[in-house]
Parts: C-alpha cells; structure tokens; sequence
C-alpha cells in the first residue's frame, strides 16, 4: 500500500494538497468561527499535525539525499536564501512552516475575539490578511484588539 503511495508524494502534489487543502480551514475560521466542528477541525492540533507529517517526510528526503546541511544557508545573506530555496525541498518545508504558523495565528485570533467580544466584521479582515500575509493581518488585530479590551497588552 505504502509502495503505491509513493509516486504520488511528489513535492508538487505535497505542496498542492497542503496550499488547497488549508483552505477549508481557513474558510471555517472566517465564515463560522464559534461552531463546534471549526474549534474541532481549525483549532485543534489536526492540521499542523498533518503538515508535520509532510515535513518530516520531506526532512526524511532530505537526510537520505546526503548532507542535511548541504543548502542550507539560512543565515548567510539574502543569496544565501536565495540558494537554499533553489532546493525544492528545503522551498517546501518552509511553505508547510509557514502554512501551520499562520493557521495557528489565524486560530489565536479566533480564540482572542471571543475572549473580548470582537464582532466577527472586524475579524474577518485580520483573518484574510493574516491568511496572505502572517504577521500584517496579525498586527492589524492586534490593534482592534486594544480599542476592544480597553488595554495594550504585548504578551498574551
């Protein structure tokens, strides 16, 4: 079963199923984020469980190809990321990082607008700009935030 399996975990249909398949969770989060199933589904450890296995499939490539380091230039300069996400691989496993911390942004925020009785209209906005751009839409939450607790709070 496993061996037929393989072909098909290709670092395009990987990188395809995850882009597309957050989406659902995502959509749970903005159109209906107080129901049971999106607290279930988009809040729960589900997904960056999944993507984990995705990454650790692709980290398991990656060592079996050699050198685990090799490429691996993160902290060398701009060309230096540049180079290191010339490897498809190593491109793929921070497109999946990057997918699960966003979801995990885009759940705290869910979980934070309930806690201070944020209307959902001012939600969706943080939500679909944190869904595109991580840490703007995180940010611009942030800042409704403030009017709505009453406070400036930089640690919870």
């Amino acid at each position: 079963m496993i061996n037929n399996l393989l072909p098909l975990l290709t670092y395009e249909n990987i990188y395809l199923v995850a882009n597309w398949g957050i989406i659902p969770f995502w959509l749970l989060l903005i159109f209906i984020p107080n129901y049971q199933i999106t607290n279930f589904l988009a809040q729960s450890v589900i997904v960056p469980l999944l993507l984990a296995v995705s990454y650790a499939y692709l980290s398991f490539i990656i060592y079996n190809e050699g050198n685990i380091f090799d490429g691996f230039e993160l902290y060398s300069g701009l060309d230096g990321l540049y180079s290191m996400f010339a490897n498809e691989a190593l491109l793929l496993i921070f497109w999946l990082h990057f997918l699960a911390i966003s979801l995990f942004a885009g759940s705290w925020i869910v979980r934070d607008s309930k806690r201070y009785f944020i209307p959902k209209v001012i939600t969706i906005p943080s939500l679909i700009l944190t869904y595109f751009s991580g840490p703007i839409g995180l940010v611009i939450y942030w800042f409704f935030r403030i009017f709505f607790a009453k406070k400036i709070s930089f640690n919870d």
